[in-house]
């Protein structure tokens, strides 16, 4: 699955790295409590990218609720819209690519190792790449 969540009214919270850091700190969190198969991410300034497979009998509605909540309480104020996107994808490696160059596209890097709040910077980790 493919999901996009944006912060409220798009406002650029995660350009404080401390935030930004606890966005991927409760993203691995989220993953202890529900486990999940985390295969990219990319942490934005207004907005998250994730590409994520969710094993029977968890379900993305909660991950999202508790990943949104955790990082809102550490954060210490509201953060988030109350929606969040999902796309089913047939090409996963097109999705990955995607995701890191965000980015790239964005101007707040060069080259996708260079964004450290990104699973394309080798800093954090990811599920090996089974994608089913």
């Amino acid at each position: 699955m493919f999901v996009t969540t944006c912060t409220k009214n798009r406002n650029p919270i995660f350009s404080d790295d401390a935030h930004a850091r606890v966005a991927i700190e409760s993203l691995y969190q989220i993953q202890r409590w529900f486990p999940f198969f985390l295969y990219a991410f990319v942490i934005m300034p207004d907005h998250c990218h994730f590409l994520l497979k969710v094993p029977e009998p968890g379900t993305i509605s909660r991950i999202m609720y508790t990943y949104k909540r955790s990082v809102a309480f550490a954060i210490g104020k509201p953060v988030w819209q109350r929606r969040f996107y999902v796309k089913h994808v047939s090409e996963p490696g097109r999705i990955i690519d995607y995701i890191h160059v965000n980015p790239v596209r964005h101007n707040l890097c060069k080259r996708t190792d260079e964004y450290q709040w990104s699973s394309a910077s080798g800093k954090w980790y990811v599920s090996e790449l089974t994608l089913m």
